[in-house]
């Protein structure tokens, strides 16, 4: 006979936003590669070079990113262990893709300090989702 530990109503409220926020991840990824016409049309010269020089790799990365990210967010609403290698997975890809965009190409000088601000929160909202779907296994609610 096996028990199941039903998780608090905050797990699920802190699983809805984890989904929500890759969703938008995933609607900025599409964006970026569907739309790069008025993308590159609303930058000037400096930003469109940065915007334009992004490898294929770096591309891939974001990609992997937000895709993973998306598909644990489904697995803590389906309440699967799964969710928190799919977050590993996530956040490495990120932080590969930041590598490139804050310290191999040139993002910052083309968009300014602020170009930290984001990557800054995709690693700590990373971090937690990781710290997040650890305690959901250790506590039993994921299988």
């Amino acid at each position: 006979m096996t028990t199941t530990v039903k998780p608090p109503v905050w797990f699920w409220i802190m699983s809805v936003i984890a989904l929500l926020w890759n969703l938008m991840g995933v609607f900025n990824y599409l964006n970026q590669a569907f739309n790069q016409i008025a993308i590159l049309e609303s930058l000037d010269q400096a930003q469109r070079e940065a915007f334009e020089g992004i490898p294929a790799w770096a591309t891939a990365a974001f990609a992997i990113a937000v895709f993973a990210g998306l598909a644990g967010s489904i697995g803590l609403l389906l309440r699967k262990k799964w969710a928190r290698p799919l977050f590993v997975i996530s956040l490495i890809a990120a932080v590969a893709q930041f590598i490139h965009w804050l310290f191999i190409s040139n993002a910052v000088e083309a968009f300014g300090p602020s170009t930290y601000t984001m990557p800054i929160i995709v690693v700590i909202i990373g971090l937690y989702l990781i710290f997040f779907s650890k305690q959901g296994i250790q506590k039993g609610w994921l299988k």
